[in-house]
């Protein structure tokens, strides 16, 4: 017998389905302080995806984009300047602010990264039919508001 307000059925799959499929990103994330020097983080990622899809910002605004507190994006971005992927220069606009910005060997990386990403994507929705990857979408966005992302539609990430 179920309480007042208790999922029951379809929902309460559902809701068991989002809390795994959570739990396993956070554990994602988890196996990223256990990375060797030259290895990516999720977060990481994320840095260079919003320098390849907004071009070069500042560290505030990076970490905002990013939702990362400054403090972190800087520690990260002097890893991934250290390795290649980004570089740091005189904002051309006004040149007290340093500005962040992808390489040739950061934007390869991030392109590599990201197809091997839509692979594992493609390959974990193969079979799956148009109209329920529509309806997962729906209601993905609709459970979105319990996070407070009010963002439409959920992002790829790569």
């Amino acid at each position: 017998m179920s309480g007042e307000g208790e999922l029951t059925g379809a929902a309460a799959e559902l809701a068991a389905a989002l809390k795994a499929t959570m739990r396993g990103a956070m554990r994602m994330r988890g196996r990223d302080t256990h990375l060797g020097g030259s290895e990516l983080s999720y977060a990481q990622l994320e840095l260079l995806l919003q320098l390849y899809e907004r071009g070069e910002l500042p560290a505030g605004e990076l970490a905002v984009a990013a939702r990362l507190s400054p403090a972190t994006v800087t520690q990260m971005l002097d890893h991934l300047a250290a390795a290649g992927h980004v570089e740091r220069l005189r904002s051309s606009d006004d040149r007290r602010v340093v500005v962040s910005r992808l390489t040739p060997a950061g934007r390869r990386l991030l392109i590599a990264k990201r197809r091997a990403w839509q692979r594992r994507w493609a390959e974990a929705l193969a079979g799956v039919p148009e109209r329920d990857l529509r309806a997962a979408t729906r209601v993905l966005t609709r459970l979105q508001a319990l996070y407070g992302d009010s963002e439409e539609c959920p992002r790829e990430k790569p």
